[in-house]
């Protein structure tokens, strides 16, 4: 099978996730989705109170190797069984998930673009970028809403990790890219353009 590999990267609350959704919804099945997300390193052998004191923004805090392993997965045809991470309590879970092999596969986070070995099997790389202050706004409201975190800890984490970390290394990743996305999903030109190389790959493809 042949794919069509986008790597989407963007700032925390870029719109990068919403983004991914976007496509997914409107190509579904033609679609396959890996979060970077879902690869965060387990950490079993630390208690809670030390998990949340781990630094969550940097290269090394993902297991970006089994990635790039279930990334090949799929582009083989075969069926990929990622990991299942757990933001309440900042941990992998037991079970994994299925990814199933497509025509379309989108691998987003904040670090992808980073990465030499995901660059180089990216078909497409897409950098989304926002204004600083509606990233920050879009991180609590995401965290405390879906991630069960209180707005202290969102905000201290924020200001020791993300934004400098953010600054050391996913503002340089936006050099990697192939399309920027300026104004995150109010950019409906740029992402039209997307949108439309996805349906010709789609529709140029034979499964």
């Amino acid at each position: 099978m042949k794919n069509l590999i986008i790597g989407i990267a963007g700032g925390t609350g870029s719109g990068k996730s919403t983004l991914t959704e976007n496509i997914k919804q409107r190509f579904g099945d033609n679609v396959s989705v890996l979060l970077h997300d879902y690869y965060y390193k387990a950490h079993d052998e630390l208690s809670y109170e030390e998990r949340t004191q781990l630094n969550y923004d940097i290269p090394s805090a993902y297991d970006t190797d089994l990635l790039v392993r279930d990334l090949e997965l799929l582009k083989r045809g075969q069926t990929a069984f990622a990991p299942v991470y757990d933001f309440a309590v900042y941990n992998r879970r037991p079970e994994t998930q299925e990814i199933r092999p497509a025509k379309v596969i989108v691998v987003e986070g904040i670090l992808v673009l980073e990465d030499k070995q995901l660059c180089d099997l990216f078909d497409v790389k897409v950098f989304v970028d926002a204004d600083a202050d509606v990233r920050v706004i879009r991180r609590i409201r995401r965290d405390m809403q879906q991630r069960g975190r209180s707005f202290d800890s969102i905000v201290t984490q924020y200001l020791t990790t993300v934004k400098p970390l953010h600054e050391l290394y996913v503002e340089p990743s936006k050099k990697n890219a192939d399309v920027v996305i300026l104004h995150g999903g109010e950019n409906t030109v740029a992402l039209d353009l997307l949108y439309q190389k996805i349906a010709n790959f789609i529709g140029g493809v034979e499964a």
